[in-house]
C-alpha cells in the first residue's frame, strides 16, 4: 500500500496491521509482545486494530520487534542540489522561527 493518496485514518491501520504481521511472522502473541514493549495489551490491541496509540507506544512496539532500523530513513531530510544543502544548513542553525511583523501598527 502506498500511503501518497491515503487518508490519515488509512495509513493509521495499515501501519497497526503490518505491526501485527510482524509480530505473528515472530511468533509472538499480542501478551507476550505487549509485555516485552512495557505496554499494555490493551494499548497494543488498539494500535494493531486502528493504529491509534501514542508515538511512545508505537516505538516501543517497533524497538520490541527489533525493526528499529526501519524507523532510520523516517523524515530524513532529501538533498538535491548545493543550494539546498546550504540552506538545510543554515535551517538546522536555527534555533526560532522568526518573529511575524504585527498587523497592530507596533
Amino acid at each position: 500500500m502506498s500511503f501518497i493518496l491515503s487518508l490519515p485514518n488509512e495509513i493509521l491501520r495499515e501501519l497497526g496491521a503490518r505491526l501485527r504481521m510482524q509480530r505473528l511472522a515472530q511468533s509472538l502473541s499480542q501478551r507476550e509482545l505487549a509485555h516485552m514493549a512495557g505496554l499494555s495489551l490493551g494499548a497494543l490491541r488498539k494500535l494493531e486494530t486502528d493504529g491509534q496509540c501514542s508515538l511512545e507506544t508505537l516505538i516501543r512496539a517497533v524497538q520490541a520487534l527489533g525493526l528499529s532500523t526501519e524507523l532510520d530513513e523516517l523524515f530524513v531530510l532529501k538533498r538535491q542540489s548545493i543550494a539546498q544543502m546550504a540552506q538545510a544548513e543554515a535551517a538546522q542553525q536555527r534555533q526560532r522561527a522568526p518573529r511575524r511583523k504585527s498587523s497592530c501598527g507596533r
